[in-house]
């Protein structure tokens, strides 16, 4: 039986293949593409820096979206009624357990001269009129199919999202995630 010596082997090491080369450039070649598309899929809107306190204090310009079953719908705040402003989509698992239960709570609430608005995002209208009959939403709901207000104007990169805008425009509060009751109570009393 013969035994192996491995120092007996001579082994020239040489560089990394060019295979290697041409898959880590073809990696970057995609991430780069990748991240390109994100950014343009979302209006490039993307801060990392946001943060809910960021929005508050801010003025919210006239806000005017078609409506998700007709009309169109503005933001209250142009004629001098607080608003809650609630976003949603069909999509977002979230939305589906929130918006049901903020439509209730909107039915079932003294809202004082607080107006509450959705805007459905980045969704197909068949599909977010759908998700708001079934969650029984009486408050009327803008469509906002690219996302462009969601992500231009409010800053936020998902869903579901609550902002309450006193009646001159301006934020008072901002929820990232679904809003609880409790929250709605207070920002509806402090609005008012």
């Amino acid at each position: 039986m013969s035994s192996f010596d491995p120092t007996s082997i001579t082994e020239t090491r040489r560089g990394p293949s060019p295979m290697m080369w041409l898959s880590i450039g073809l990696g970057v070649a995609m991430a780069t593409v990748l991240i390109v598309i994100v950014s343009l899929l979302t209006g490039g809107a993307a801060n990392a820096t946001f943060t809910p306190e960021s929005l508050n204090g801010t003025k919210i310009p006239a806000l005017n979206l078609p409506g998700l079953s007709a009309g169109t719908v503005n933001g209250p705040w142009t004629s001098g009624h607080p608003a809650v402003v609630v976003f949603y989509a069909s999509w977002c698992q979230p939305c589906n357990e929130e918006l049901p239960r903020v439509a209730t709570w909107e039915k079932t609430h003294d809202l004082g001269r607080v107006r509450f608005i959705g805007i459905d995002s980045n969704d197909e209208r068949s599909k977010g009129l759908a998700f708001s009959r079934k969650a029984r939403v009486a408050f009327p709901s803008g469509f906002d199919a690219n996302g462009t207000q969601t992500s231009g104007t409010f800053q936020f990169a998902a869903l579901p999202d609550t902002v309450f805008i006193n009646s001159r425009g301006v934020v008072q509060e901002t929820v990232i995630g679904a809003v609880s009751n409790e929250q709605l109570s207070v920002g509806v009393s402090e609005l008012n």
